[in-house]
């Protein structure tokens, strides 16, 4: 386990807008590399999704690992865990972002798929270790979700879950907020509200691809020209 900042998570200062909720020390277990590399997405939603939720979750997942994109998700039941399942079994990099500290987990079903995370890709916490749990513990969480993620992909959601104030701080932060299909059928009343600040109901999985940084630096594409 190691301790940094966000700003060394992301390798690169926070701006004024990131740094409201930002937590100030993230604490980080696994041999992923830090400075996370670029193109990172969270793909996140309810403990009891559908059948088309979890198909579209890993529809999604898997188009994201295959192209270099980093899987983010809160190792909650349901639709996080399957995004991080899916990342793994493609042979893809996920970070799991906890609401506890990193020596608990919840839910314990996902003890197993923690400690495999830990020893292969990347877990997260902001909470360090006998912090008490509590519910608003994870409203917290996924607020450094969004921080740390290039866009978020809301596959179904709840009113007032934690997911859904990852979606309002993902549209506070200026980054690109989607919504699949499996959410969008079921007409949320949150959905109507959210597209009105920005947020797009994904027809093209794709499409995440446009609207997040492609991680190449532009010394190396002339490097590669010359």
């Amino acid at each position: 386990m190691r301790s940094l900042s966000p700003s060394d998570l992301l390798g690169r200062p926070l701006n004024g807008v990131e740094k409201k909720n930002a937590p100030h020390r993230l604490y980080v277990d696994g041999p992923m590399d830090t400075p996370l590399r670029p193109r990172r997405v969270s793909v996140v939603g309810t403990r009891r999704p559908t059948e088309e939720g979890v198909q579209e979750t890993r529809a999604v997942s898997e188009m994201l690992v295959g192209e270099g994109v980093t899987v983010v998700s809160g190792l909650a039941a349901g639709i996080d865990t399957t995004a991080h399942r899916t990342a793994i079994d493609a042979g893809g990099p996920t970070v799991a972002v906890l609401g506890t500290p990193l020596d608990q987990t919840y839910p314990r079903s996902n003890t197993g798929l923690q400690k495999e995370m830990a020893a292969s890709h990347l877990v997260v916490s902001q909470f360090p270790a006998g912090h008490p749990i509590t519910k608003g513990n994870f409203v917290r969480r996924n607020k450094t979700m969004a921080l740390i993620s290039d866009a978020t992909v809301i596959v179904e959601a709840g009113d007032g879950s934690g997911t859904i104030h990852q979606g309002w701080e993902t549209l506070r932060l200026g980054r690109p907020l989607f919504v699949c299909r499996a959410a969008a059928k079921a007409q949320p009343r949150w959905l109507d509200e959210m597209e009105r600040y920005g947020a797009t109901v994904l027809t093209d999985h794709q499409d995440i691809l446009y609207e997040i940084p492609l991680g190449i630096k532009l010394v190396d594409v002339f490097a590669k020209q010359t």
